[in-house]
């Protein structure tokens, strides 16, 4: 399949230390000149830092992008203040190395919920990106964002009317309808006005990406992002023969996440405390239950905790991230190990709760405060 170059996108992806084994962990994309952006997020109600981040971006009445950062390994999700102040410092730094403002950086993380970012990591991986980039990059940009991804998903369409359209993705574990755990970034060097660019990518994203389910999971930090330069002189005329294009390219990385897909021993009773009423609680720990994430986790033995509170976000009822606690509970139902409290995470014990949950008979105790 070929890969397109976007007149006036430049990309790179390196390694900082993220990825073991000098694997590619951070990726950059920067356009020459400010874009027109457009960006659909989770509907999960435990957002990520980043994603909290792009939102207030876009939502600025003339708001304009010239870069997108990318990391993996952590997901800088449930990580409270200082989350959100690494996601902006990373924005920060990579706005001082392109030569904009803070405000025209969007920022994407990707990994293990519940992890603070390793700042300076981040910001030497930022310092190696920046003399990297070419229009050649694409390749290693969607290297560099894979996490359980067996491979790197590209997809590229050239227009009759001389534009391109090109995006990458990651994603292969926590996919359901309504967006999943994936990352897209698309670019054109089309110019289009950003009510129409916003108008088509929602649509292509309905006809594509919420078509997709793997496991049933959704993540804090699904995003798609669509980015527009301008830069081969033509302007969108026709919107539908450029929805038409975006929902391709869309159609093709969604399918390669799809190709891309990941798959009793034990009694574990789960408790929902702090609920309204008891029908709120029941939600909750259905949707928990039911959850493949969570269940592979039990299963292996992980407290991989940030996968409960996910699950507990898109069960559709109000709830406070910033309220919530979660406990490991012994087999007889007694509170054994706390993994979080007010929506923060805690330093644990992890060999002791991975001896707990290797037991036959155990429990979870989430508190919606």
């Amino acid at each position: 399949m070929a890969v397109y170059t976007v007149k006036g996108f430049q990309l790179a992806g390196v390694h900082c230390g993220l990825k073991p084994e000098g694997a590619k962990d951070i990726a950059l994309l920067i356009s020459d000149q400010p874009c027109t952006a457009a960006g659909v997020f989770t509907t999960n109600q435990v957002k990520a830092a980043p994603v909290l981040v792009d939102q207030a971006v876009l939502a600025a009445e003339n708001a304009q992008v010239r870069a997108v950062i990318a990391n993996t390994g952590s997901a800088n999700a449930c990580t409270g203040e200082l989350g959100m102040a690494n996601a902006r410092q990373t924005a920060q730094t990579v706005a001082e190395r392109v030569g904009c403002t803070p405000d025209e950086v969007l920022v994407l993380s990707t990994g293990v919920i519940g992890m603070q970012l390793p700042m300076e990591r981040i910001t030497s991986g930022i310092g190696a990106l920046a003399p990297q980039v070419s229009p050649d990059g694409w390749a290693d940009a969607a290297h560099a964002i894979m996490t359980t991804d067996t491979r790197p998903k590209l997809a590229s369409v050239q227009t009759p009317a001389g534009y391109t359209i090109t995006g990458m993705a990651k994603g292969s574990g926590m996919i359901a309808p309504n967006m999943a755990t994936m990352l897209a970034v698309i670019a054109t060097d089309a110019a289009v006005p950003r009510n129409v660019l916003d108008r088509a990518l929602r649509h292509a994203v309905d006809a594509s990406f919420n078509h997709v389910v793997v496991d049933g999971d959704m993540s804090t930090n699904d995003t798609v992002l669509a980015l527009a330069n301008g830069a081969s002189g033509v302007t969108v005329g026709d919107e539908t023969v450029f929805t038409g294009g975006l929902i391709d390219v869309c159609t093709q990385l969604a399918q390669a996440i799809v190709r891309d897909g990941e798959g009793a021993t034990k009694f574990v009773t789960l408790y929902v405390t702090g609920a309204p009423d008891e029908a709120t609680a029941k939600t909750v720990a259905d949707h928990i239950a039911t959850s493949a994430l969570v269940k592979t986790a039990f299963y292996g033995a992980d407290p991989n905790w940030g996968r409960i509170l996910c699950a507990a976000g898109y069960a559709g009822v109000p709830l406070d991230p910033a309220r919530l606690g979660l406990w490991l509970l012994d087999g007889k139902g007694t509170p054994a190990i706390q993994l979080v409290d007010g929506g923060t995470p805690l330093d644990y014990d992890e060999p002791a709760a991975i001896r707990l949950m290797e037991g036959a008979e155990w429990g979870v105790r989430l508190d919606l405060g």
